[in-house]
């Protein structure tokens, strides 16, 4: 997708959720539920101003700086090889990030009949399953991607790192879509047993392959 059509989309994304947070704003409460704990009860709360303003000025805020980030990176050309791909996954994020301000004003409006876990999970799944297959066609730059002193340094261990990370996101993103099936304490450790599992044996397996490269 062009940047340009994608920055086009994501802005009218982004509007067309702050209009129907505008066009609910007479039926939200003054005091909104913000934040959910692991067992789907509500344990944090902010006006209504910043319940309907803030997810899309965060979401805005993101947009800039995911726009701004390939011009500014030393390795911006490596970048252009993978940057369509790169704006799917900007397009993605804000769409998840915008489905949370839909599930929250769904909440606060008291259709509370559903579990917060259990609904986000499957985007989440679908978001972690997009990043590993966006891993896979990264190139080696400042910004994106697994980041390490090791992958940074060298193109091999870069290309390699992310072929196995991309596995390991993905197979996270179907855990995390398994997890949305109990919700809850459970869907918590589907959901960050295997991301900090995938984070650590990328780390170490870039370590490995770099002293392995610096060794031959």
């Amino acid at each position: 997708m062009p940047t340009r059509t994608t920055t086009i989309v994501v802005l009218l994304m982004i509007v067309g959720a702050t209009l129907t947070g505008l066009l609910l704003w007479n039926r939200l409460p003054d005091l909104m539920a913000s934040h959910w704990g692991a067992n789907d009860q509500v344990n944090g709360y902010m006006t209504k101003f910043w319940g309907v303003f803030l997810m899309p000025l965060i979401t805005l805020g993101m947009l800039g700086l995911f726009l701004v980030i390939p011009s500014i990176d030393p390795l911006k050309a490596n970048i252009a090889q993978f940057r369509n791909v790169f704006n799917l996954f900007i397009t993605l994020i804000v769409a998840f990030m915008l489905y949370i301000y839909i599930l929250s004003l769904r909440w606060n409006l008291g259709y509370t009949d559903f579990g917060m876990s259990k609904a986000m999970l499957p985007a989440i799944g679908i978001l972690f399953f997009f990043v590993g297959y966006m891993l896979r066609k990264a190139k080696r730059n400042f910004f994106i991607g697994i980041r390490t002193p090791w992958t940074l340094s060298s193109d091999r261990v870069w290309d390699e790192t992310h072929r196995l990370g991309s596995v390991l996101f993905m197979v996270s993103g179907v855990l995390a879509f398994i997890g949305s099936l109990f919700g809850g304490m459970l869907a918590f450790w589907f959901l960050f047993v295997p991301l900090i599992g995938s984070t650590l044996i990328t780390l170490v397996y870039s370590y490995v392959l770099y002293q392995q490269e610096t060794k031959a």
